[in-house]
Protein backbone atom coordinates (compact mmCIF):
# COMPACT_ATOMS: atom_id res chain seq x y z
CA UNK A 1 0.00 0.00 0.00
CA UNK A 2 1.20 3.58 -0.63
CA UNK A 3 2.69 5.57 2.25
CA UNK A 4 0.15 7.83 4.01
CA UNK A 5 0.53 11.43 2.85
CA UNK A 6 -0.53 14.41 4.93
CA UNK A 7 -0.41 18.12 4.15
CA UNK A 8 -0.01 20.95 6.66
CA UNK A 9 -1.14 24.41 5.55
CA UNK A 10 0.91 27.11 7.31
CA UNK A 11 -1.34 30.06 8.13
CA UNK A 12 1.33 32.60 9.02
CA UNK A 13 3.26 34.98 6.81
CA UNK A 14 7.03 34.54 6.44
CA UNK A 15 7.56 37.63 8.61
CA UNK A 16 5.53 36.22 11.50
CA UNK A 17 7.27 32.85 11.26
CA UNK A 18 10.65 34.61 11.48
CA UNK A 19 9.52 36.63 14.50
CA UNK A 20 8.30 33.48 16.22
CA UNK A 21 11.58 31.65 15.66
CA UNK A 22 13.48 34.70 16.94
CA UNK A 23 11.77 34.39 20.35
CA UNK A 24 12.48 30.67 20.63
CA UNK A 25 9.42 29.21 18.91
CA UNK A 26 8.99 26.62 16.18
CA UNK A 27 7.02 27.55 13.04
CA UNK A 28 3.45 26.39 13.50
CA UNK A 29 3.55 24.12 10.46
CA UNK A 30 6.74 22.38 11.60
CA UNK A 31 5.27 21.72 15.04
CA UNK A 32 2.08 20.38 13.49
CA UNK A 33 4.04 18.19 11.06
CA UNK A 34 6.13 16.77 13.91
CA UNK A 35 2.98 15.87 15.87
CA UNK A 36 1.41 14.17 12.84
CA UNK A 37 4.60 12.15 12.34
CA UNK A 38 4.33 11.01 15.97
CA UNK A 39 0.68 10.03 15.56
CA UNK A 40 1.24 8.31 12.20
CA UNK A 41 4.96 7.42 12.08
CA UNK A 42 4.86 5.98 8.57
CA UNK A 43 3.37 9.15 7.08
CA UNK A 44 5.00 11.55 4.67
CA UNK A 45 4.09 15.07 5.81
CA UNK A 46 4.38 18.01 3.42
CA UNK A 47 3.97 21.72 4.20
CA UNK A 48 2.67 24.51 1.98
CA UNK A 49 2.84 28.26 2.63
CA UNK A 50 -0.10 30.09 1.02
CA UNK A 51 0.54 33.28 3.02
CA UNK A 52 3.86 33.52 1.16
CA UNK A 53 2.60 35.00 -2.09
CA UNK A 54 5.81 34.02 -3.89
CA UNK A 55 5.12 30.27 -3.49
CA UNK A 56 3.17 27.89 -5.69
CA UNK A 57 0.10 26.21 -4.21
CA UNK A 58 -0.88 22.57 -4.80
CA UNK A 59 -3.69 22.15 -7.38
CA UNK A 60 -6.92 20.29 -6.67
CA UNK A 61 -5.70 16.93 -7.92
CA UNK A 62 -2.71 17.20 -5.60
CA UNK A 63 -4.97 17.96 -2.64
CA UNK A 64 -7.06 14.90 -3.42
CA UNK A 65 -3.85 12.86 -3.34
CA UNK A 66 -3.38 13.58 0.36
CA UNK A 67 -4.97 11.44 3.07
CA UNK A 68 -5.48 14.43 5.38
CA UNK A 69 -4.97 18.20 5.46
CA UNK A 70 -4.25 20.11 8.69
CA UNK A 71 -4.36 23.91 8.99
CA UNK A 72 -2.34 25.82 11.58
CA UNK A 73 -3.08 28.95 13.53
CA UNK A 74 -2.11 32.39 12.23
CA UNK A 75 -1.60 35.98 13.32
CA UNK A 76 -3.65 37.13 10.30
CA UNK A 77 -7.28 38.25 10.43
CA UNK A 78 -9.76 37.09 7.81
CA UNK A 79 -11.70 40.37 7.77
CA UNK A 80 -8.53 42.29 6.77
CA UNK A 81 -8.39 40.53 3.41
CA UNK A 82 -5.36 40.81 1.13
CA UNK A 83 -3.51 38.20 -0.89
CA UNK A 84 -2.09 36.47 2.22
CA UNK A 85 -5.67 35.76 3.30
CA UNK A 86 -7.52 35.21 0.02
CA UNK A 87 -4.98 32.66 -1.22
CA UNK A 88 -5.66 30.60 1.90
CA UNK A 89 -9.44 30.86 1.58
CA UNK A 90 -9.22 29.73 -2.04
CA UNK A 91 -6.93 26.82 -1.14
CA UNK A 92 -9.17 25.59 1.68
CA UNK A 93 -12.29 26.05 -0.44
CA UNK A 94 -10.65 23.83 -3.04
CA UNK A 95 -9.63 21.29 -0.39
CA UNK A 96 -13.27 21.01 0.72
CA UNK A 97 -14.23 19.78 -2.75
CA UNK A 98 -11.78 16.85 -2.76
CA UNK A 99 -13.16 14.52 -0.07
CA UNK A 100 -9.82 14.67 1.76
CA UNK A 101 -10.37 15.02 5.55
CA UNK A 102 -9.46 18.48 6.90
CA UNK A 103 -8.59 19.56 10.45
CA UNK A 104 -8.10 23.18 11.51
CA UNK A 105 -6.79 24.76 14.72
CA UNK A 106 -7.81 28.33 15.61
CA UNK A 107 -7.19 30.18 12.32
CA UNK A 108 -7.77 26.80 10.72
CA UNK A 109 -11.31 26.67 12.16
CA UNK A 110 -11.93 30.25 11.09
CA UNK A 111 -10.71 29.80 7.53
CA UNK A 112 -12.75 26.62 7.06
CA UNK A 113 -15.75 28.63 8.28
CA UNK A 114 -15.24 31.38 5.69
CA UNK A 115 -14.31 28.98 2.88
CA UNK A 116 -17.56 27.11 3.52
CA UNK A 117 -19.68 30.29 3.57
CA UNK A 118 -19.65 31.46 7.20
CA UNK A 119 -18.46 34.68 8.88
CA UNK A 120 -15.61 35.46 11.29
CA UNK A 121 -15.35 38.63 13.40
CA UNK A 122 -13.18 40.19 16.09
CA UNK A 123 -14.42 38.77 19.39
CA UNK A 124 -16.32 41.54 21.22
CA UNK A 125 -15.28 39.90 24.52
CA UNK A 126 -11.61 40.41 23.67
CA UNK A 127 -8.69 38.02 23.45
CA UNK A 128 -8.54 34.50 24.84
CA UNK A 129 -4.91 33.84 25.74
CA UNK A 130 -2.95 31.10 27.43
CA UNK A 131 -5.72 28.62 28.19
CA UNK A 132 -9.32 28.32 27.11
CA UNK A 133 -11.10 27.63 30.38
CA UNK A 134 -14.23 25.61 30.91
CA UNK A 135 -14.68 24.40 27.33
CA UNK A 136 -17.84 22.31 27.49
CA UNK A 137 -18.96 19.67 25.00
CA UNK A 138 -22.37 20.14 23.43
CA UNK A 139 -24.76 17.21 23.17
CA UNK A 140 -23.41 16.61 19.65
CA UNK A 141 -19.85 16.91 20.94
CA UNK A 142 -20.36 14.25 23.60
CA UNK A 143 -21.28 11.79 20.84
CA UNK A 144 -18.63 12.92 18.36
CA UNK A 145 -15.52 10.84 17.52
CA UNK A 146 -13.26 13.90 17.76
CA UNK A 147 -13.90 13.94 21.51
CA UNK A 148 -13.43 10.24 22.29
CA UNK A 149 -11.48 10.11 25.57
CA UNK A 150 -12.03 13.82 26.35
CA UNK A 151 -13.70 15.14 29.49
CA UNK A 152 -17.08 16.84 29.09
CA UNK A 153 -15.47 20.04 30.42
CA UNK A 154 -11.80 20.77 29.84
CA UNK A 155 -9.15 23.46 29.36
CA UNK A 156 -6.90 23.82 26.32
CA UNK A 157 -3.97 25.92 25.07
CA UNK A 158 -5.34 28.91 23.20
CA UNK A 159 -4.55 32.31 21.72
CA UNK A 160 -7.09 34.12 19.56
CA UNK A 161 -8.61 37.55 19.09
CA UNK A 162 -11.25 36.50 16.53
CA UNK A 163 -14.17 34.08 16.61
CA UNK A 164 -16.83 32.53 14.42
CA UNK A 165 -19.82 34.86 14.14
CA UNK A 166 -21.98 32.83 11.74
CA UNK A 167 -21.56 29.20 10.74
CA UNK A 168 -22.08 27.93 7.21
CA UNK A 169 -24.76 25.41 6.29
CA UNK A 170 -23.89 21.87 7.32
CA UNK A 171 -21.92 22.92 10.43
CA UNK A 172 -22.48 21.51 13.94
CA UNK A 173 -21.05 23.11 17.11
CA UNK A 174 -19.27 20.52 19.26
CA UNK A 175 -18.03 22.64 22.18
CA UNK A 176 -18.37 26.13 23.67
CA UNK A 177 -17.18 28.25 26.56
CA UNK A 178 -17.82 31.66 28.09
CA UNK A 179 -15.44 33.41 25.69
CA UNK A 180 -16.69 31.86 22.44
CA UNK A 181 -19.87 29.97 21.72
CA UNK A 182 -18.01 28.24 18.89
CA UNK A 183 -15.01 26.33 20.27
CA UNK A 184 -15.25 23.31 17.96
CA UNK A 185 -17.20 22.47 14.82
CA UNK A 186 -17.82 19.65 12.40
CA UNK A 187 -18.31 20.96 8.85
CA UNK A 188 -20.03 18.88 6.19
CA UNK A 189 -19.83 19.98 2.57
CA UNK A 190 -21.19 18.03 -0.41
CA UNK A 191 -17.75 16.41 -0.85
CA UNK A 192 -15.83 16.64 2.43
CA UNK A 193 -15.93 16.52 6.21
CA UNK A 194 -13.78 18.93 8.20
CA UNK A 195 -13.21 19.26 11.93
CA UNK A 196 -12.07 22.51 13.53
CA UNK A 197 -11.24 23.76 17.02
CA UNK A 198 -10.78 27.34 18.19
CA UNK A 199 -7.98 26.29 20.53
CA UNK A 200 -4.61 24.58 19.93
CA UNK A 201 -4.42 20.89 20.93
CA UNK A 202 -1.17 20.71 18.96
CA UNK A 203 0.66 23.33 21.07
CA UNK A 204 3.10 22.33 23.79
CA UNK A 205 3.46 24.93 26.55
CA UNK A 206 6.77 26.15 25.14
CA UNK A 207 4.96 27.37 22.02
CA UNK A 208 2.52 29.37 24.15
CA UNK A 209 5.54 30.85 25.93
CA UNK A 210 7.04 31.91 22.60
CA UNK A 211 3.77 33.52 21.50
CA UNK A 212 3.54 35.42 24.78
CA UNK A 213 7.06 36.76 24.24
CA UNK A 214 6.31 37.63 20.59
CA UNK A 215 3.12 39.60 21.24
CA UNK A 216 3.90 40.62 24.82
CA UNK A 217 3.60 44.36 24.22
CA UNK A 218 0.03 43.92 22.99
CA UNK A 219 -0.81 41.67 25.95
CA UNK A 220 0.46 44.29 28.40
CA UNK A 221 -1.66 46.90 26.62
CA UNK A 222 -4.71 44.64 26.86
CA UNK A 223 -4.22 44.25 30.62
CA UNK A 224 -3.08 40.63 30.78
CA UNK A 225 0.27 41.58 32.33
CA UNK A 226 1.34 44.49 34.48
CA UNK A 227 4.61 45.05 32.67
CA UNK A 228 7.36 43.32 30.68
CA UNK A 229 8.80 41.61 33.76
CA UNK A 230 5.39 40.13 34.57
CA UNK A 231 4.98 38.87 31.02
CA UNK A 232 8.43 37.33 30.91
CA UNK A 233 7.89 35.57 34.24
CA UNK A 234 4.72 33.94 32.89
CA UNK A 235 6.57 32.80 29.75
CA UNK A 236 9.40 31.37 31.89
CA UNK A 237 6.85 29.45 33.97
CA UNK A 238 5.33 27.95 30.83
CA UNK A 239 8.77 26.92 29.60
CA UNK A 240 9.52 25.34 32.98
CA UNK A 241 6.22 23.42 32.95
CA UNK A 242 6.93 22.25 29.43
CA UNK A 243 10.18 20.71 30.69
CA UNK A 244 8.59 19.35 33.87
CA UNK A 245 4.80 18.88 33.58
CA UNK A 246 4.75 17.32 37.05
CA UNK A 247 5.72 20.62 38.74
CA UNK A 248 2.77 21.09 41.10
CA UNK A 249 3.90 24.58 42.19
CA UNK A 250 3.59 26.04 38.69
CA UNK A 251 0.54 24.07 37.55
CA UNK A 252 -1.27 25.14 40.73
CA UNK A 253 -0.15 28.76 40.41
CA UNK A 254 -1.52 29.10 36.90
CA UNK A 255 -4.47 26.70 37.19
CA UNK A 256 -3.20 24.41 34.43
CA UNK A 257 -5.11 21.15 34.44
CA UNK A 258 -3.91 17.62 33.78
CA UNK A 259 -5.69 17.44 30.44
CA UNK A 260 -3.28 20.17 29.25
CA UNK A 261 -0.15 18.82 30.94
CA UNK A 262 -0.69 15.23 29.75
CA UNK A 263 0.27 15.26 26.07
CA UNK A 264 -1.88 12.26 25.15
CA UNK A 265 -4.96 13.98 26.58
CA UNK A 266 -4.06 17.38 25.09
CA UNK A 267 -3.59 16.20 21.50
CA UNK A 268 -6.49 13.72 21.50
CA UNK A 269 -8.57 15.75 19.02
CA UNK A 270 -5.82 15.49 16.41
CA UNK A 271 -5.17 11.83 17.23
CA UNK A 272 -8.89 11.07 16.87
CA UNK A 273 -8.96 12.87 13.52
CA UNK A 274 -6.20 10.59 12.27
CA UNK A 275 -7.97 7.50 13.62
CA UNK A 276 -11.55 8.29 12.66
CA UNK A 277 -11.11 10.42 9.53
CA UNK A 278 -7.72 9.99 7.88
CA UNK A 279 -7.26 6.23 8.15
CA UNK A 280 -10.85 5.30 7.17
CA UNK A 281 -10.65 7.57 4.12
CA UNK A 282 -7.44 5.80 3.09
CA UNK A 283 -9.31 2.51 3.20
CA UNK A 284 -12.27 3.97 1.29
CA UNK A 285 -9.90 5.20 -1.42
CA UNK A 286 -8.15 1.84 -1.60
CA UNK A 287 -4.87 3.16 -0.17
CA UNK A 288 -4.71 1.27 3.08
Amino acid sequence: MPTPRLLVIEGNSPATMAEHVAVGGTPASEGYANLLRELLPVAQVDICYPADVSTQLPPGEALEGYDGIAITGSSLHLYNGGAEVTRQIDLVRQALTTGTPVFGSCWGLQIITVAAGGVVRKNPKGREIGFGRGIRLTEAGRKHPMYVGKLDVFNAPTVHLDEVEALPAGATVLSSNAMSQVQAVEFRTPASTAWGVQYHPEYPLKELAAIVRRIGTRLIGEGFFADEADMKEFARDLDALDRDPACKRLSWRHGISQNVLDKKLRVSEVANWVEYQVLPMRVKRGRG
